[in-house]
């Protein structure tokens, strides 16, 4: 419904029922699944079943230069196509990463405006720009076990012992090498880790069923089998 409408857009059958009109008040712009557009008048029903397209778009079309009416009625129509989409992702129950993905969708194919302006050409370069914002995403994510590494910096064991804890606790190219103590398989950069304050081994927080938000309160954290060998007497802060 994306693509081809910008054609249609401008073809003389649209373009004409527009401007042969002049009895005619509110006019919309409608677009359908089978990438057909037509101008009509407003739906009758109060509230429409659908959000309403913008209304009168034939009322500045005698004051405004063709081109630059053309472009009002672009971004009007693009306002309309994303208004109906989300109401359709309401319907169908969207959560949050539904109605992600969607945008997502929406926003790699150039908009009416980019079309009728000439500019969709210049569109192709904002998917490496998606591409270098994910990847910027995924460089913040390690962040919650640098607070983890601060936390363990703060054991008073911590310099007697600092070769092992430099190994866990050192640059991101260091992490590579470090097993989960539950699980035996390697760190990941996009996973949540925690350090045991005790044998100073790492975790996956899943494998420990500790979260980023559960160790922001954790002083010193002991894994199940320190807190076993001591018997579970500081089982309470691991909760």
């Amino acid at each position: 419904m994306l693509r081809e409408p910008f054609e249609i857009l401008l073809c003389p059958s649209i373009h004409n029922s527009v401007f042969s009109s002049a009895e005619k008040e509110n006019l919309c712009l409608y677009g359908f699944p089978n990438e057909h557009w037509e101008v009509n008048l407003p739906a009758e029903e109060v509230p429409p079943e659908l959000p309403e397209p913008a209304l009168g778009i034939n009322f500045a079309r005698d004051g405004m230069q063709e081109k630059d009416w053309l472009s009002m009625v672009a971004v009007h129509s693009d306002a309309w196509l994303l208004s109906v989409a989300f109401y359709f992702g309401a319907r169908f129950g969207f959560d949050k990463s539904d109605r992600k993905r969607l945008f997502g969708m929406i926003n790699e194919l150039p908009t009416i405006f980019d079309v009728v302006s000439g500019k969709s050409k210049t569109k192709a370069p904002t998917n490496n720009n998606h591409s270098n914002s994910k990847s910027k995403s995924n460089n913040k994510m390690p962040k919650p076990q640098l607070k983890e590494e601060d936390h363990e910096d703060e054991a008073p064991d911590a310099g007697e012992d600092g070769g092992g804890a430099a190994g866990g606790g050192g640059g991101g190219e260091e992490h590579g090498d470090t097993l989960c103590g539950a699980c035996g398989d390697n760190y990941g950069q996009d996973e949540f880790w925690i350090g045991c304050d005790m044998c100073e081994k790492w975790f996956h927080g899943k494998c420990v069923k500790i979260t980023p938000a559960k160790a922001e309160h954790i002083k010193q954290y002991k894994c199940p089998s320190c807190m076993g060998a001591n018997g579970g007497g500081s089982g309470s802060n691991k909760r």
